[in-house]
């Protein structure tokens, strides 16, 4: 298989912070280093890291451009370092391909044919998912576990989500109530995507065109803040209990949560996504053409995306 695997390939690329976004036909595909498999990119997500880094807003720590941009991956293995030991050619995988999101990610990321990944950031795609679905979770669901795991959210506690509709909302929702076992489960949207919070399993939705959810009289153990809302979510937990926060500043008792990519929390919520008690949620506008990147880099800065933005098909 690896014979087939060409020199140069497909790849989105900008030279400079705050530069165009071209797509460039001539990029080198990527070595693969002991640790890593090369995956052919079927499916790629967006997130909002993407733009951030593209405007250099963590330029201090970032890898210097020319960067191929892009997180969240879904493919196949077409090639294994020689210390790879349980992903082998033709798997097909998922996962974030940057362990620390902000210091120093990969350079060449999934908005390309080719992706080299190390074997720990990935797990087996559930059988049940397409790439587009599975390319949609790994940056996204592992953010929503990971800050519930980390507020030491667990089963009988209740939880107030701050922007229940996004990328990383929807999964909390999902994972709190099947996953973690929550009494209830509070969360704020704009009025026309109320039903969309209740068929995610939220047992309250709330309009936040129309009321403040922190001048509820019912307080919650735990409030995750997926937009950036820390000085008023402080207000709506109970006495002891935990804010997490993945967007703007956290004062406390809010703590900033950072994702470190890892395989495992894939691996570990694989079942509860092939048995359907947690769906991915894809934004209806997806997925867009690899052609059309820029354009859903442009969706998703308006902040009005459901779920998640996905590119397909990039090397089908």
């Amino acid at each position: 298989m690896s014979s087939s695997i060409p020199s140069k390939m497909e790849a989105w690329i900008y030279n400079e912070y705050g530069g165009p976004l071209k797509l460039v036909s001539d990029v080198a595909v990527p070595e693969v280093n002991d640790d890593q498999v090369l995956i052919k990119v079927v499916a790629a997500a967006l997130n909002p890291v993407d733009f951030k880094r593209r405007l250099g807003k963590f330029k201090a720590i970032d890898s210097p451009p020319p960067t191929v941009p892009g997180y969240d991956v879904a493919g196949v293995v077409v090639k294994v370092g020689s210390q790879v030991k349980s992903l082998k050619e033709g798997d097909e995988v998922y996962g974030d391909i940057n362990e620390n999101s902000l210091e120093q990610p990969k350079r060449f990321g999934s908005l390309a044919e080719y992706t080299a990944v190390e074997e720990r950031l990935l797990a087996l795609k559930p059988k049940n998912l397409d790439f587009v679905q599975a390319a949609s979770l790994p940056v996204a669901i592992e953010t929503a576990y990971g800050g519930l795991e980390k507020a030491g959210f667990s089963a009988g506690k209740s939880i107030l989500v701050l922007g229940g509709a996004g990328g990383v909302g929807s999964l909390v929702i999902q994972l709190a109530k099947q996953v973690f076992g929550a009494s209830k489960v509070a969360a704020t949207s704009s009025t026309r995507k109320l039903e969309f919070l209740k068929s995610l399993g939220a047992d309250l939705a709330i309009d936040y065109t129309k009321e403040k959810f922190e001048h509820l009289p019912e307080k919650f153990d735990v409030v995750y803040d997926a937009v950036g809302q820390g000085d008023r979510a402080v207000k709506a937990v109970k006495k002891g209990g935990s804010v997490v926060v993945i967007a703007g500043a956290a004062t406390p008792p809010s703590f900033y949560f950072g994702l470190t990519s890892n395989g495992e929390i894939l691996k570990k919520l694989n079942p509860f996504l092939e048995s359907g008690k947690v769906k991915p949620v894809l934004d209806p506008k997806a997925p867009y053409p690899f052609d059309k990147v820029n354009e859903a880099f442009a969706y998703l800065e308006t902040e009005r995306a459901t779920g998640k933005v996905v590119i397909f098909p990039i090397n089908p």
